[in-house]
């Protein structure tokens, strides 16, 4: 995603050059596609020209929504949206420190765009 980002308005990038250039298996970039894809975080373009590109600006794609495509919810522990599969979770004091945790790690990648990630790539190439 951060190099759709990067590319972002120049057309398609091929899955050869995202592999190449984030140093990513080509198969393991073909998989993390389909899920993207299905959020509508990134589109493609068949033939020789084709590639991928964001679905929309990356100021308008959050990480939290990345990370929620390809790897569901980022619940540290399960009883977080089921509290009713723990019988001890109207007493479990240990709970409520998870869902804070989980609150604040949520609301932090909420506050992340791709266009924060390409800024501070682009920090770190300068260094």
């Amino acid at each position: 995603m951060l190099e759709l980002a990067l590319n972002y308005g120049k057309g398609p990038v091929p899955l050869k050059h995202i592999s190449s250039s984030q140093e990513i298996s080509l198969k393991y970039i073909g998989q993390l596609m389909i899920p993207l894809k299905i959020a509508g975080l990134v589109k493609t373009i068949r033939g020789y020209h084709g590639g991928y590109y964001l679905g929309r600006s990356p100021d308008k794609i959050e990480l939290n929504q990345i990370i929620r495509a390809l790897e569901g919810s980022l619940n540290i522990v399960e009883c977080i949206n089921d509290p009713d599969i723990c019988p001890r979770h109207p007493k479990c004091i240990t709970r409520d420190i998870w869902v804070k945790i989980n609150t604040i790690i949520v609301k932090y990648l909420d506050s992340i765009t791709l266009e924060d990630m390409v800024l501070r790539y682009n920090k770190k190439v300068e260094i």
